[in-house]
This record gives C-alpha cells, sequence and structure tokens, in this order.
C-alpha cells in the first residue's frame, strides 16, 4: 500500500477533527462570554485542545500535499483553511470533489434499508 491513501486518510480526519474542536471552542467561548459558566467554560482546556489539533492539521496538510502532489496554490489554501471555523472540511470536501484525495479514504456511504 503506497502512503497516498494513508495520508490522504488521517488528513481527511485530522481536518475533520479540526473543525469539531473549532466548534467546541466556540461553544467554549459563549459559555464564558454569554453565560459567564464557572471555571471560564472550559476555555483553557477546550482551547488547547484546538490548538493541537490546528497545528496537527497543519501538519498533515504539508504531509497530504507533499504525498499527493498538491501544487503550492492548493497547499497554501489547505493550510489557510485552518484558520476560518470549519474551513478544514469545506477545503477538505472540495479536494475530495476535485479528485485529489486517493479513491478509498471517502467514507462509505450508508447501505440501503431492507423493508
Amino acid at each position: 500500500m503506497t502512503s497516498g491513501p494513508i495520508a490522504a486518510r488521517w488528513f481527511r480526519v485530522i481536518a475533520t477533527f479540526e473543525a469539531v474542536s473549532w466548534t467546541a471552542l466556540l461553544v467554549a467561548m459563549f459559555l464564558k462570554w454569554v453565560v459567564h459558566a464557572p471555571h471560564e467554560g472550559g476555555v483553557p482546556v477546550v482551547g488547547m485542545i484546538h490548538g493541537i489539533g490546528f497545528v496537527v492539521y497543519l501538519l498533515s496538510t504539508v504531509w497530504a500535499a507533499v504525498t499527493l502532489r498538491w501544487s503550492l496554490p492548493t497547499t497554501l489554501v489547505g493550510l489557510a483553511a485552518g484558520v476560518p471555523p470549519f474551513g478544514t472540511v469545506v477545503f477538505e470536501r472540495g479536494m475530495l470533489r476535485r479528485g485529489a484525495l486517493p479513491a478509498g479514504t471517502a467514507r462509505r456511504p450508508a447501505a440501503p434499508a431492507r423493508g
């Protein structure tokens, strides 16, 4: 097995994790600043988890870019996608649609219901 599908699979998983951690951070900030929750709404812990996820996303983007031979502009867009909330998922889905992520890395559709 070549490293292309592995890099693509990890990229997809980490892009999703980064978006989920962004969501958790937004919720924690809402709890801290709007609801005035105790313990700062969990912002320090969730913020650290998101920060680690962001750095891992950047590394996985570079790994995928080198392994899958993405162009420099595509790689830069991928790196920048980590900044806005949910940008990683938008970028990942776009790359999947363009065929820039190898086949076999996509989530399998659910089996049709039998009735």
